[in-house]
């Protein structure tokens, strides 16, 4: 089995995107799952086959600690840590090709928590990759595009992932997503960027966290995707072929 985790800051489309890929390897002759790791999530454009919130009841969390939304989630991010045995045995029970893992809207439940390393550490796979997302319209702007690009590396430092980046809702950027894609690989132009819209100290502080990003090698080139028309999903499935299928691609 191979494991696809799906990170991003909250609205990127992480959620869609999985049941995109989930569509893609089922057309593909290949059996997917998804497993939705939001227990906060009201509603979900796909069935998943594993879900967290078979387990794990944040109304019940609010009433029983008297604890507030951001407390329960809180709370039920570690609870589902705790439940690892039994998601596992959900997990064998389907025993599909590819896992397809739906994380929190909020990151930082995730990424920062223990609960989340350890669940990565705990899930058998014979290979896992995160997918991070850059939410297309939140990165039109330079120093809005190195802010993401730390919190990509963040999340890539604390996973200890192998780690594809997308740029997410490009029917939206229209000619900003030529800038986007050009400082995703010339730190040269992004420089620039900075240059003619920030100065002093942020210019300061912004260029040396991108040259430090571009000096420990984990500025990456980022594939361009729209979940609404298609666009760039060969490209992202090549790039999981590359990594969790050792180059061979799936087969009409």
């Amino acid at each position: 089995m191979k494991a696809i985790f799906l990170t991003g800051t909250a609205g990127a489309g992480k959620t869609l995107l999985a049941s995109k890929i989930n569509e893609y390897y089922t057309k593909n002759g290949a059996f997917s799952a998804i497993l939705n790791l939001d227990p906060g999530v009201d509603s979900l454009p796909y069935s998943p086959d594993i879900d967290v919130r078979d387990f794990v009841d944040i109304q019940s969390i609010m009433n029983q600690y008297e604890l507030g939304p951001n407390g329960s989630l809180i709370m039920a991010s570690d609870l589902i840590a705790s439940k690892i045995d039994v998601i596992g045995e959900q997990i064998n029970a389907v025993n599909p090709d590819y896992l397809i893992i739906d994380t929190p809207g909020q990151i930082e439940l995730f990424a920062y928590r223990q609960s989340g390393q350890f669940f990565i550490k705990n899930i058998e796979a014979d290979d896992k990759v995160n997918l991070f997302l850059y939410d297309g319209p939140m990165v039109t702007t330079p120093i809005n595009f190195v802010s993401i690009a730390l919190l990509a590396t963040s999340i890539k430092l604390r996973l200890s992932l192998p780690t594809i980046n997308l740029i997410t809702k490009i029917d939206l950027l229209e000619e900003k997503l030529q800038n986007v894609l050009e400082w995703s690989s010339n730190m040269e132009l992004l420089e620039k960027a900075l240059s003619e819209q920030t100065d002093g100290e942020t210019y300061s502080l912004t260029t040396s966290i991108l040259r430090s990003l571009g000096v420990v090698g984990l500025s990456e080139k980022i594939i361009p995707i729209s979940n609404s028309t298609g666009v760039g999903m060969e490209n992202l499935h090549s790039a999981l072929s590359r990594i969790i299928n050792m180059g061979e691609e799936i087969e009409d």
